[in-house]
């Protein structure tokens, strides 16, 4: 079980990487009846740390709180990528693995962990702009360049800033059950569950360029999901040719009118699935995909898992339908 958790740090460490650690496993949560995890803030490298915004952290634990950790945890850091080490840590790491214990990265402190060997033979993730540095510092690493998180045994590694929390709220789910990491995301305002397998990038429906011609039509479209749409009838609806509306769709949300849709048909469902207690096939109906088969094939295509599979992570095995 998950009990005794303790965050490493080096100089340059990443404030809110850090503070996804302390807010999921830091936090006495007792009274709503959440575990505790005996949590602390270890330093590799002296007393005092500078941390990458410019402030100091002291007060921080020794190398020997990692001895007893069930999780060692890494988050991201300034300089990360191409530098030394503290032999002690990346000896340390090792031996929390050997004895069974399990060490997870945020971001770029997935280097530490290919420092210390973690990574030899085992899929990985990181930050998408690290990623090709990653494989070339670790040529024996499988580097998985789009997912945001890869539970590879004891060892957990996750893309950036986000994806950390959805990395450690995974791994609550998997030692405490389902029902202890959606309260705890619940407390945390953010979504209780994203596959490990989905894409870092996710198109959003906000325009990217300061001329906003499409956006009265973007909110229409966001309100009637489930309704048929062609571009002939979105450009009508814009008062605009389609070519001309399809060219000014592309620059402002830097996607297409159909992919544009079809993820925010994606996101309803995993809202629909993950809220109510409606069918598969209502949920497709209200998505947009027809159906439970449309909606399956689109599923599996954009977040690589089932409708049920995902309600079945979310809400548990009784919810599957």
């Amino acid at each position: 079980m998950l009990n005794n958790v303790a965050a490493v740090l080096l100089d340059g460490v990443h404030p809110f990487e850090l503070g996804v650690l302390c807010e999921v496993f830091g936090l006495d949560r007792s009274d709503e009846g959440l575990p505790v995890h005996d949590f602390a803030v270890v330093s590799a490298e002296g007393p005092e740390l500078r941390t990458h915004a410019g402030f100091t952290i002291g007060s921080l634990h020794g190398m020997d709180r990692l001895e007893e950790a069930d999780l060692i945890a890494v988050p991201a850091g300034e300089s990360y990528i191409g530098r030394d080490y503290p032999p002690d840590l990346l000896a340390a790491l090792r031996r929390a693995v050997d004895r069974g214990a399990r060490v997870l990265s945020v971001c770029s402190g997935v280097f530490v962990l290919g420092a210390a060997g973690l990574l030899d033979g085992r899929r990985c993730a990181g930050h998408w702009r690290h990623a090709a540095e990653l494989a070339r510092t670790y040529p024996r690493a499988i580097v998985e360049p789009d997912v945001l998180y890869v539970d590879e045994g004891p060892v957990i590694t996750s893309a950036g800033t986000a994806a950390g929390i959805d990395a450690c709220l995974h791994l609550v789910r998997t030692e405490h059950g389902p029902e202890i990491a959606n309260a705890i995301a619940r407390r945390m305002v953010v979504p209780p569950h994203r596959d490990g397998g989905q894409a870092q990038f996710i198109e959003r429906p906000l325009p990217r360029s300061r001329c906003d011609t499409v956006g009265d039509v973007l909110g229409w479209m966001e309100r009637h999901l489930d309704r048929e749409m062609t571009v002939e009838q979105l450009a009508e609806r814009a008062h605009m040719s389609p070519r001309t509306f399809a060219r000014r769709f592309q620059q402002e949300t830097g996607t297409t009118p159909y992919r544009w849709l079809l993820r925010q048909r994606v996101l309803l469902a995993q809202e629909l699935l993950e809220a109510t207690e409606e069918t598969v096939d209502s949920v497709a109906g209200r998505a947009g995909f027809g159906n439970a088969a449309g909606l399956r094939h689109h599923f599996l295509r954009t977040l690589g898992t089932t409708p049920n599979a995902y309600r079945r992570t979310f809400r548990g095995p009784s919810h599957a339908a």
